[in-house]
């Protein structure tokens, strides 16, 4: 066995001469700890590849290969224990720099399992002492006055509202109230026993232009002293989503600065696909029309509440540029109205490389110009407003109804402006360019964007910025390589990020890949009626079975083929919770009757079955995406546009990840066994099939004749 300490003292082929920066002070720390957390760990056994885990992020983090890019990227496959490897080397170097341990995640399952489980853990039995909170948004907490404060008659906080007050209503925000007063509540919305419908959280919620820290009557609301704690906390676990958000305000509004900051990105994986989502935008042409022919209100609201010459100026402004808005927003309706496009099943039409038609472009400049004024309006008159507050000169109860009002423009026009801007950004030869494409649903018109590469924003935003970064994930690599991890997030080999591949402890030789012998491959008539003979064939009885489809509609044509031969122990994604799906599931196991999971690769993701829970597995066909959506059939044309091929530089190691991910639902402890079948033959008649099995685990093949 390799110990810890072993791994501090060696180099293993590093791209540059590294300069040792850790003490042996806090070596001993480390390796120390890692004694104290083991043996508290009921059946712990020692890992050559967890030791080594622990060993180079403590070296990057610590700034042995690159003092000013302290970024690694490692894939370290499951059973290796990630968690406990980042908060055993991440925790001593950053209390040591005094850095912010910031651990992002993907999902929810894991920031709990984080809280509730991992970090108290440390803290009870490591010598680490550390603080920890979870972070969430703004929108997941109340604002106490609004809270403290509701009457019956909140006719203008609610003009804006799109769901209407009911029965009851009253009573739960009493209850509410009375729980915050008496301490039973501290006013996150996750905290609160049963869901809170979206009309009466919509009263309440904490909005950053009226709840703010600087008004005396805010200063205790649960968002500030939330805050406070994350300022005060050592260790903050967080979601990629909020992370992202924070950072495209500049970071150290909602998380600390950046530079204060090592992050440890967990299902590290998602964070491409995630930014690319946050980074999109879309605006409803007819919904925006309707919205800006009300914001006279706000003036009137203003004029009736603050007696100030100032806020004549930006008052006039406001309307004429909104007035302005709405022409150019009738004028692209009218433009699409008349000329009718080829909108496809999903009532989509992409435009070509983001080219927007040419009839709508002077109108998206106009937009453009007058959003900008139009938001530059009504900040000024909310700051205005703002002033008068804090100057005493006008009422908290009258300030307030005008500071949400004005959050609800400013938050809506900074829509707007993202996407004119996106719509509008000149096209450089060398850049990916936007997707961007209309939506024709129930008679409206949506505009959309969305950028095709993020890794420019990461860069910017993130891996330039940061004290230091570790990225993990079971699933980095595609096809043997990170080459393509890179290509989306934009690291590079030669930036000084570190790359780290560690293998998982699990037996994987004694698990058969059986690759059945198939007449029809998917893409042949009569495959699906193969694939249900198939399917009922291989079904184990009194066994755990687990059978991943790539489309919903194939998963629904075998379900209702079969369900009449396993009609109680067919459970079907979609036709009942996940929870209550996997609740049945293992208690069919547990009572030794035959269980089988029907799902997609949304069911697989993060899937966690051991033991006796799964010991078949069957995956119908190669997890190809179809490029439908406007953002994959945009980047495909990009790539052929370059004279690349989007199959093998996107579906292929896309497929690659998918088929690992699937696989990996069979095996969850070192102790697990059972079979994995796979369905279509193309993995031996196609040419890239060998690539997509070379990357999987080393499984004991087994073509059947």
């Amino acid at each position: 066995m390799f110990l810890i300490a072993t791994y501090f003292c060696l180099f293993i082929a590093p791209r540059r001469l590294p300069i040792f920066m850790l003490s042996d002070s806090l070596k001993k720390e480390i390796r120390a700890n890692y004694e104290l957390i083991t043996k508290a760990l009921p059946q712990f056994k020692a890992r050559k590849a967890q030791n080594y885990l622990v060993a180079e992020i403590a070296k990057v983090l610590a700034g042995n290969y690159d003092k000013s890019r302290r970024i690694l990227v490692a894939e370290a496959g499951t059973g290796i224990g990630k968690s406990l490897a980042y908060i055993l080397a991440g925790l001593p170097v950053a209390l040591r720099l005094n850095k912010k341990l910031v651990i992002s995640t993907a999902t929810v399952t894991l920031q709990e399992q984080l809280i509730s489980k991992d970090l108290p853990f440390f803290l009870r039995h490591s010598d680490f002492k550390f603080t920890f909170t979870l972070a969430k948004g703004r929108q997941r907490y109340c604002c106490e006055h609004k809270l403290l404060n509701q009457q019956q008659d909140e006719s203008q906080q609610t003009l804006l509202f799109t769901e209407k007050p009911q029965p009851g209503d009253s009573e739960l925000l009493s209850k509410m109230r009375n729980a915050y007063l008496d301490g039973k509540w501290n006013g996150d919305q996750d905290s609160w026993a049963t869901p809170i419908p979206r009309r009466i959280w919509q009263q309440i919620v904490s909005d950053k232009h009226s709840c703010k820290k600087a008004l005396s009557n805010h200063r205790q609301c649960p968002f500030h002293r939330a805050r406070d704690n994350i300022n005060k906390a050592d260790v903050i676990v967080v979601n990629h989503a909020l992370l992202l958000a924070d950072l495209e305000l500049g970071g150290g509004v909602i998380l600390p600065e950046p530079d204060a900051c090592f992050y440890v990105l967990d299902e590290a994986h998602h964070l491409p696909k995630i930014s690319r989502d946050f980074s999109s935008a879309s605006v409803n042409i007819k919904t925006s029309q309707d919205w800006l022919k009300k914001i006279k209100q706000v003036s009137t609201h203003i004029n009736r509440v603050v007696h100030r010459q100032t806020t004549i100026t930006p008052g006039l402004t406001m309307l004429e540029s909104a007035n302005e808005m709405v022409n150019d927003l009738q004028a692209i309706e009218l433009y699409f109205r008349h000329n009718p496009l080829n909108y496809n099943k999903s009532n989509q039409y992409r435009f070509p490389m983001g080219e927007v038609p040419e009839g709508i472009v002077n109108a998206l400049i106009n937009l453009k110009e007058e959003t900008k004024k139009c938001l530059s309006a009504v900040n000024k008159l909310s700051t205005i407003t703002s002033e008068e507050l804090k100057d005493a000169n006008i009422k908290l109860s009258d300030a307030e109804p005008i500071l949400i009002e004005t959050g609800f423009y400013i938050q809506r026009l900074e829509n707007l402006l993202a996407l004119w801007k996106m719509l509008l950004k000149d096209r450089a030869t060398h850049q990916a360019p936007i997707a961007a494409w209309v939506n024709n649903e129930n008679d409206g018109f949506t505009l959309c964007a969305s950028p095709l590469e993020v890794g420019g924003l990461l860069e910017y935003m993130l891996w330039s910025q940061a004290a230091g970064i570790i990225l993990c994930s079971a699933t980095l690599t595609s096809l043997n390589s990170f080459d393509y991890f890179m290509r989306q997030s934009g690291l590079k080999n030669n930036d000084g990020t570190q790359y780290l591949r560690l293998k998982s402890p699990f037996d994987y030789p004694a698990i058969p890949l059986n690759i059945a012998n198939m007449k029809k491959d998917p893409t042949e008539s009569g495959f699906d009626n193969e694939l249900i003979d198939n399917i009922a064939q291989r079904i184990q009885e009194k066994q755990a079975n687990l059978v991943l489809f790539a489309s919903y509609w194939q998963m629904n044509l075998v379900a209702d083929k079969l369900r009449r031969k396993f009609p109680k122990a067919l459970l079907v994604q979609g036709e009942t919770s996940r929870t209550k799906m996997i609740s049945s599931h293992k208690k069919n196991c547990d009572l030794g009757l035959t269980s089988i999971l029907f799902g997609t690769g949304s069911l697989a993701e993060g899937l966690d079955l051991p033991g006796h829970y799964l010991t078949n597995l069957i995956i119908t066909k190669l997890p190809f995406a179809v490029p439908d959506s406007p953002v994959e059939e945009a980047h495909a044309e990009w790539i052929t546009s370059r004279g690349g091929n989007p199959f093998m530089q996107i579906t292929i190691p896309e497929a690659s990840k998918k088929l690992i991910q699937s696989c990996g639902r069979l095996i969850r402890k070192e102790t697990d066994t059972g079979q994995i079948t796979l369905l279509d033959k193309r993995v031996i008649t196609k040419r890239y099939g060998k690539s997509l099995i070379d990357a999987l685990p080393p499984f004991a093949l087994n073509v059947e004749k």
